[in-house]
């Protein structure tokens, strides 16, 4: 198989089965909700969350990956509060980061962005993790070798996994629905 094919294949496999996951646990309905503007938002702040979440995957790979979950339901809020303001922030991973630094970007995500307290605040880490978790299986179910490029690109392509199903969730959560025209 062509190595470009098997990253898509990788990515699609670990989307559907994170949407699956979801579904079953009634954080999503069987499909991913997605916005342009959200997805593309990726493209301009992946690269300085990649260089952070990276130096932590040895030591915290959990935290490397959520946290790009937890990113991609702070951008979804954003999005649905004021894109107008916050779609022109020329990052907001770093915007974020910059509130209390990165260790702790899941608990502004989950206090400051979204509101959640107590029961709920808890129960939103509890599935990010069993998101994480489930995203870290099938990297190690790959069978790549660690410190390669081609370890790096499924790492990368996990995060950008786990910042689309967080950005789904929470729009899910906001109301929004998906209907075929």
């Amino acid at each position: 198989m062509e190595q470009s094919q098997y990253f898509e294949n990788y990515e699609n496999n670990l989307k559907k089965n994170l949407v699956d996951f979801c579904t079953e646990k009634n954080y999503l309905s069987g499909m991913l909700l997605e916005t342009i503007d959200i997805t593309e938002k990726w493209d301009s702040i992946s690269p300085s969350y990649i260089a952070d979440a990276s130096k932590e995957i040895n030591k915290y790979p959990a935290v490397s990956l959520g946290w790009a979950m937890y990113l991609g339901m702070a951008v979804a809020k954003y999005w649905d509060s004021d894109w107008n303001i916050y779609g022109k922030h020329p990052n907001l991973y770093e915007h974020l980061k910059n509130k209390r630094g990165f260790d702790y970007m899941d608990e502004v995500v989950r206090g400051e962005i979204l509101g959640l307290k107590d029961d709920q605040f808890t129960k939103c880490e509890d599935f990010v993790r069993s998101c994480t978790l489930l995203a870290l299986n099938k990297i190690r179910q790959e069978g790549i070798e660690p410190c390669t490029p081609s370890a790096f690109f499924v790492y990368t392509l996990s995060c950008k996994v786990l910042y689309l199903i967080g950005a789904s969730i929470t729009l899910r959560k906001l109301g929004y629905v998906m209907e075929k025209l």
